[in-house]
Parts: structure tokens; sequence; C-alpha cells
């Protein structure tokens, strides 16, 4: 099995990808950093209408083979000013509100860039004074942005106004000998080791016989649409996609519903009505032939991830998933392990050169 690239210049630009904001609807920043790090190793780039980034070798070969991650992650928009200064929030994409209370966050305002606030939360001694039936978990109705203003004018005077986009500030870094940590894992890690198979086929100097679009597509997290559009503009072949998936050995976590996926033992090959049975064979004997651990999963009907969108795609894609075990999905200190990631890498090198095969 080939050894992945993670060397020190990869290293350095996933952090900076990965600390970069770049929120369902504002992916513009995560891919231009994403496209100065790919383009040396492509033949060309563009985006579309909605900003999906493309890279692509080997263009006017025929035959079109597309690996795909989605880059977007999930905020939340100003939703509410009170007359006292206090900002309510929906959602833009799947957010979760129970982590929220005394989370600092980055409101990116029109005039005036990135103003600080933090969701503020009652204290636990107010709480229990005032008795259980103040004792409330977090509601998307209860939780609030505190900027530090007195009223709903000092707010406006900040910059601030209904629709801006927030996000948290957390930042990446490694735990233990083997775990990346960071907010948005979920999947500017797939747009990462996806440009890490670009640099290996350069490195490798790997002469395709088909053109192969590398794909970090926006909108995943509210409902695929940046797939759904990339997908009827390429028209591909065939369609890899990775994505993350959830580590059921979390606490917490149902196995009998979840299946059982742990962190560290390799990436995850799906089963679905979206995958392509012949397409899935070949990456799991790819996965045999190589060494390369990996894990099965199945899906009851959709995969939920950019699968469903490249397989059903006009006349229909033949289309696979392979996934990233990932813990504490949706939070700020999602995890993964690095040798998931390399193995990762590995398989879906090693796939498209057994599609040269087939």
């Amino acid at each position: 099995m080939i050894k992945s690239v993670l060397d020190s210049t990869a290293q350095r630009f996933l952090k900076r990808y990965i600390d970069t904001a770049s929120p369902t609807g504002f992916e513009e920043k995560g891919a231009a950093l994403w496209f100065d790090y790919i383009r040396p190793y492509v033949d060309t780039t563009y985006t579309d209408t909605y900003g999906t980034a493309v890279a692509v070798i080997n263009p006017s070969a025929p035959y079109k083979v597309v690996i795909e991650a989605h880059g977007d992650e999930i905020s939340w928009f100003v939703n509410y000013i009170s007359p006292d200064g206090l900002i309510y929030v929906i959602r833009n994409g799947g957010s979760d509100h129970m982590i929220a209370p005394s989370k600092v966050v980055n409101i990116h305002t029109e005039k005036n860039g990135i103003i600080k606030g933090v969701f503020g939360w009652p204290a636990i001694h107010t709480r229990l004074r005032a008795g259980k039936e103040n004792e409330k978990a977090p509601a998307l109705d209860s939780i609030f942005i505190d900027v530090g203003a007195q009223n709903k004018s000092e707010v406006e005077e900040m910059g601030i106004q209904v629709g801006d986009v927030i996000t948290y500030p957390d930042e990446f870094f490694t735990l233990g000998r083997d775990k990346y940590v960071g907010r948005a894992l979920d999947n500017r890690i797939g747009c990462f080791m996806i440009a890490q198979v670009a640099r290996l086929l350069h490195r490798e100097k790997i002469d395709l016989p088909y053109a192969l679009y590398i794909v970090n597509a926006v909108q995943e997290e509210v409902g695929m649409n940046g797939a759904k559009m990339i997908a009827r503009n390429i028209a591909p072949d065939v369609a890899i996609v990775t994505d993350v998936t959830h580590d059921t050995s979390t606490p917490g976590i149902n196995k009998i519903t979840e299946g059982e996926i742990r962190c560290g033992d390799g990436p995850v090959i799906s089963r679905a009505p979206s995958v392509h049975n012949p397409l899935r064979q070949v990456i799991l004997n790819t996965a045999r032939t190589e060494g390369i651990p990996h894990q099965l999963c199945a899906h009851s009907s959709t995969t939920g991830t950019d699968t469903d969108a490249f397989a059903f795609a006009g006349m229909g894609t033949a289309s696979a998933l392979i996934s990233l075990p990932l813990k504490y999905m949706h939070t700020t200190v999602e995890m993964v392990s690095r040798t998931d990631v390399e193995n990762t890498i590995a398989l879906i090198y090693h796939s498209l050169l057994s599609l040269k095969e087939k």
C-alpha cells in the first residue's frame, strides 16, 4: 500500500483550512484556500454558480470520474434582535442548540467584519434557587447571543443585522498520538483527503485514462444542494463520495440501530440503495488487495450524504460512499483518527487506479 502524503505541508494546510470559516452558503474563503493548495496537482479549476469548487485532471477525456466531499460547515443566522440588545438565532444547517450556552461566537457582518459575542445562559445558582421548574435544558428559542450591547440600537451600530451568519472560532488541534480535533471536520476533512489524492496522483505521475473531477461541494448541510447542481453540470460516469460517519463507540449511541463503527479501525464502505454494487465491490476488493483496514456499514434508505445526489442525477451515476469515522458530530470538538485519514486517502487513491482496469 502506498504511503499517503501527510507531511508538514499537508499538516499546515489542514489546520489553516479547518480554521477558516466556511458556513453553508458562504464557502468561498475555504474554497479559495483549497484551490491554492490543489492547483499544482491538476490541469484546470472552476466554480459553478453557487460556489462548488472543481479541480480537473485530464479534462479532455470523455469518461468522467468524480471524487467528492462537501466543504460547508453548520452555523447560525441572526434572526431577531430584542429591545434589550440580545440576539436570537435560527439554524443554518444542523447546528446543535444543546452545546451553544457559554460558547464564544463570531458574527460575520457586512460593514465591520467579525463581531465577537457569547451565547449567554443563566447561572446555575439562580436556576436552582428558582426551583426545578426553571432547571430546563437549552432550547432553540431560549438560547441567545450577548455582544455587550445595552439595547437594539447599540447592536445595530455594531453593524449586526438580521441574516448575518454566525460561526464558532474553535480551532484545529491534535490530541494524543493519533487524533485530529476541530470544528467542521464534517466535512472539510473530506475535502482535504481528496486534495491529498490529487497530490498523490501527481507525485506518482499517474496517467489516468479518464477525466478526474475533484469536487469540493457547497451546501450539503441543508439538503445536498451543491452536489445536486454539480452532478447535473458534470454528468459523470462514476462518483466516489467521501463524508464522515458516526463512531458508534461513543457513549449514548445504540449499536443495534446505528451499527458498529470505531475511530482507528479504518474507512467505512457503505451499502445502500444509492450505492452501485459493482463499484462498491471494486472498492471493497481494492481494500482487501491493498491490505487497507476497513469497516462495513448499511443504510436502510438514503445514505444522508452527497452520494444520493450523484446516484440519482440525470440518467443515474454509478456512485459509492467511503466514510471516515468521527466522534462528536456537529460539535466544535469533532474528532477523527489520523490513521483513518491516511487509510481513507489510500483507499480512494487505489480505487481510482483499480478503475483503470475495469
